[in-house]
């Protein structure tokens, strides 16, 4: 049976600031009748790494502008989808449509139908969330991590911050991206805003919007604990891919604790990048995360299977 859902109309994607690539489409995804989800596949498909992308909430792949030419300038294949519900992906209008196993069986017919392989997880928010449970179920298809101000979430809030937020969403069923985007991160200007905001032009494209916050595991008994609490005890005891993780400092969601907590979960994750400055969306300091996950990336790999990368 199709799931009733809307799309977002192309002209609402009209020179979008820095973000020039090719919309990439699939829309016969098993599981997902009626739906068209949108991607980018950029730089060539035999390339040594595929950096697989994945934004968070209320975000859509624009998320990743910044990051994705420096994976490009490195050789690589670059991946980016967007979940049902954001970005130029369809959009279900049942709020009940969307949850945990919704968006992460999507993920994973998406990377079976590429065939995404020695993928480096480039995961924030409910990118991690959804992410981070994939590589113990595919080990054969993920190497490494570049992980930013995100958690596994095993049935617990994540803490006050994210216990507001949550309610700050639910009193506002339609609510402003763009002018959350501004507001909670200054720096980016009013195009760049309103870039993120093109996707939701009403009340109608909203429903995914609405539902993430709801669907953080912070009860036991939720759907997604279980797979979480198997991925944290993979990453905890076989991971043995490199791990590059970046916090944005000035996150009240998944800030400090939480991330510092999550480094404690990966085994042989290297030292965790702090910017002050950064808040949730720290893609927007993305560039020099991407160069410095390069460079630890290549320490790594030169260090050998023995040694510990400087």
């Amino acid at each position: 049976m199709t799931i009733a859902s809307v799309r977002t109309p192309d002209a609402a994607f009209a020179n979008l600031p820095d973000f020039p690539y090719t919309p990439q489409y699939l829309d016969d995804l098993p599981g997902y009748p009626g739906l068209r989800g949108h991607y980018v596949d950029e730089g060539p498909r035999t390339a040594e790494h595929t950096f697989l992308c994945l934004h968070g909430e209320p975000t859509w792949s624009y998320l990743y502008r910044k990051m994705i030419p420096v994976f490009l300038d490195a050789g690589a294949r670059v991946v980016a989808p967007d979940l049902l519900g954001f970005g130029r992906s369809d959009k279900p209008v049942d709020d009940a449509t969307y949850t945990f196993d919704f968006h992460r069986d999507y993920l994973r017919a998406f990377i079976e139908r590429l065939d995404l392989r020695n993928i480096t997880l480039v995961c924030q928010d409910w990118g991690g969330l959804l992410g981070l449970t994939l590589p113990h179920e595919y080990p054969d298809r993920f190497s490494r991590l570049i992980v930013m101000n995100t958690t596994l979430a095993v049935g617990k809030a994540p803490g006050p911050g994210f216990v507001d937020w949550r309610a700050y969403v639910a009193s506002r069923p339609d609510l402003d991206v763009a002018a959350l985007m501004k507001r909670s991160t200054p720096v980016l200007s009013d195009a760049e805003a309103d870039a993120y905001g093109a996707p939701f032009p009403d009340i109608t494209f909203k429903a995914g919007v609405r539902r993430f916050p709801e669907l953080v595991m912070t009860d036991p008994a939720m759907p997604g604990v279980a797979i979480s609490r198997t991925a944290r005890d993979f990453f905890r005891h076989d991971w043995q891919g490199a791990c590059f993780m970046a916090l944005g400092a000035a996150d009240p969601v998944l800030g400090r604790p939480v991330m510092e907590k999550l480094h404690a979960d990966i085994r042989g994750a290297g030292p965790m990048m702090v910017i002050d400055e950064a808040g949730h969306f720290v893609q927007e300091w993305g560039a020099p995360i991407a160069e410095a996950a390069l460079r630890y990336f290549d320490a790594v790999q030169q260090a050998g299977p023995d040694g510990v990368a400087q």
